[in-house]
């Protein structure tokens, strides 16, 4: 049994430091080297494996363990969600059908400002409330680059999107994993976080579209923004609130899809846009002006039939990712097929010390293979069903899934590589001393306190992870300084959403869905911004909260 340490050198903000090299380490090789994705991931791993060895006297078999445990949780489940993801788009491309259901989404609106709202705001929380853990990035991603939109705005914009449903990701798995760590109730958390991140659900879209196509592009079409905010943020609220975290993403999101799609019918802008680059256009800004068109007559020039046919995968694949994340049907198929590992040289090895948790906690590592129930299966047999629809032969399936193997070799390396890294600091207790940095900031705790959710999430890509990892620590540290323990709770929750655009794993799978290898570095540069400023603005609400009447009356 190893004792975690936290402050290795007696000097915190030594001790600090040496905990965020391998993640500086990473994020700088990424952004300011241009490395490519896996080398600067095991560059990050390397670094996370000497200070955790070295430094926090780690012994290695455990920190290696660590690593390869990581390396598996990337593989299954994330890895496995992307690879088939994407397999269902190269189905669909190869047989045409992805034009097709790109020209239906045409015959909605030509403007890619509208475009992108109904796929990667409302299309896409939809998917994240079904599925999440990648899911809805891989998805977005891959439709937004169909539909011709520039590889930098499908990656980056996709992430952008993804963030207010995030905290009820997965059928409200976040929720549900910070009521488990904490002992808080379940449903006040759920009604907490509902009073947090509606402003955003209003807000995020706005956003979304000015980071496209500037300030003057989105005003041009603020009342169709306006309701796709709205028909979210209002179910969001309301089913938090009053029925639990179960179901608010899948609620808000089919409000969002199916009122903005029924606005559309009846409203347009004067102008529409139609440059798929944005203000991208390869790194150079351009005018407006210069994508601004008359609105033509719609024209069709696609049956229905065919528009049934082309969206029928993507219809099989919601369903299927929906029925995948009934906790019932999950557990059924966790009794026929899943094989618990205890990790050795891991399980039972960790012991968490105080104060970052209670009283001193053993920590488990068991590898759960649960090749039926991960989401991902769900997708493989939505991706056959839809290949035997569409006409292909078993074999023709085989050779296509080999092909897409093949395509995602590097983005799966990098996957169980950033994984790898985000355990080595998880078991190591490297991102508990992180942690521990952001709980002395006092009376600016609930500023800071939201700020470690985002860190959370930016180091395991995950806002379930981050609230198991820092749950505890915020409720202790609130009720030490006589807060809400519930606020600060759920503000880690909160503030983690924005965490999600900048996290590794997401990274890669958005330059997966995209195609755009090897352009990792640009898209975390094109995003940090965002995330860094979207997620202060939550500390900033969390803030107010706290102290300020009466924002005060939202903690109630």
């Amino acid at each position: 049994m190893w004792n975690q340490v936290y402050d290795p050198f007696n000097n915190p903000w030594l001790s600090t430091l040496a905990a965020a090299i391998p993640v500086v380490v990473m994020l700088v090789s990424l952004a300011f080297f241009h490395i490519k994705a896996h080398i600067a991931a095991a560059l990050g791993l390397l670094s996370a494996l000497l200070v955790a060895i070295f430094a926090f006297a780690m012994p290695a078999t455990t920190a290696i363990s660590a690593a390869f445990f990581g390396a598996a949780n990337g593989l299954l489940p994330i890895g496995w969600i992307v690879l088939n993801v994407i397999f269902l788009y190269q189905l669909t491309e190869r047989k045409g059908q992805f034009k097709i259901l790109q020209e239906s989404i045409t015959h909605i609106t030509q403007d890619r400002r509208l475009q992108l709202l109904l796929v990667a705001f409302s299309f896409g929380a939809f998917f994240e409330g079904a599925g999440g853990f990648g899911t809805p990035v891989a998805v977005t991603g891959a439709l937004l680059i169909g539909l011709g939109f520039a590889p930098l705005a499908a990656s980056g914009l996709s992430l952008i999107a993804n963030t207010a449903p995030v905290a009820y990701g997965a059928l409200g798995t976040p929720i549900i994993a910070l009521a488990a760590v904490t002992g808080l109730d379940m449903l006040q958390l759920s009604g907490m976080v509902g009073r947090q991140l509606p402003l955003f659900s209003l807000l995020v879209p706005f956003w979304l579209i000015t980071a496209f196509c500037g300030f003057k592009g989105m005003r041009e079409i603020w009342p169709a923004i306006l309701v796709a905010g709205v028909t979210f943020a209002v179910p969001q609220y309301f089913i938090s609130n009053f029925h639990g975290p179960w179901l608010v993403d899948v609620g808000a999101a089919i409000s969002s899809l199916t009122c903005l799609t029924l606005f559309l019918k009846v409203w347009k802008p004067a102008t529409i846009w139609t440059n798929a680059a944005g203000t991208f256009n390869g790194g150079k800004a351009t005018t407006p002006e210069a994508n601004s068109f008359p609105v033509p007559d719609a024209v069709n020039t696609i049956k229905r039939d065919q528009v049934i046919r082309a969206w029928l995968p993507w219809l099989i694949l919601s369903i299927c990712v929906f029925v995948w994340g009934i906790p019932e049907w999950k557990k059924y198929l966790d009794g026929i097929s899943i094989f618990k590992i205890e990790w050795p040289a891991l399980h039972k090895m960790v012991q968490k010390m105080p104060p970052v948790v209670h009283k001193s906690s053993i920590e488990a590592a068991v590898y759960n293979l649960n090749w039926l129930s991960a989401t991902g299966s769900g997708i493989l047999i939505a991706c056959v069903t839809s290949g035997l629809l569409m006409g292909y032969k078993f074999s023709e399936l085989v050779k296509v899934y080999w092909d897409t193997i093949k395509l995602l070799k590097y983005s799966l390396l990098t996957i169980a590589t950033m994984l790898a890294l985000g355990y080595i600091t998880r078991y190591s207790g490297l991102d508990s001393t992180l942690g521990l940095a952001f709980a002395q900031t006092g009376v600016l705790y609930p500023f800071f306190g939201t700020l470690l959710g985002w860190l959370g999430v930016a180091l395991t890509g995950s806002d379930t992870a981050s609230n198991v990892l820092f749950g505890g620590l915020q409720k202790t540290s609130a009720e030490q300084l006589g807060l809400n323990p519930i606020l600060m709770a759920s503000a880690n929750s909160s503030g983690g959403v924005m965490g999600k655009m900048v996290d590794a794993q997401s990274i890669v799978v958005a330059a997966s869905a995209t195609k755009w290898f090897g352009h990792e570095g640009e898209i975390l540069r094109y995003v940090f911004f965002h995330s860094i400023a979207l997620a202060g603005l939550v500390g900033l609400v969390v803030t107010l909260q706290a102290y300020v009447y009466p924002f005060t009356l939202m903690v109630y």
